[in-house]
């Protein structure tokens, strides 16, 4: 899928220094950079959903004490 963004001048501007200095293109440091990032906003967007979820009353939430009683990993 092809998709088209606006860099900021400063932004390109590294992009370019990366890409030229490295040898590699811009596209290999956007596809990691939004890769990398898709990880990063998924792992905070979820989190923070369950966050709010706790909040509620929602979710339920166990003590580390309790899990590690009912695992036996206090014995």
């Amino acid at each position: 899928m092809a998709t088209s963004i606006r860099l900021s001048p400063e932004a390109e501007e590294r992009l370019d220094l990366l890409a030229a200095q490295t040898g590699r293109t811009k596209a290999f440091y956007l596809r990691q950079i939004i890769e990398n990032g898709l990880d990063d906003l998924e792992d905070y967007y979820l989190a923070a959903d369950v966050l709010e979820r706790v909040r509620r009353g929602v979710e339920k939430v166990h003590s580390g004490a309790k899990v590690r009683r009912d695992l036996g990993l206090d014995d």
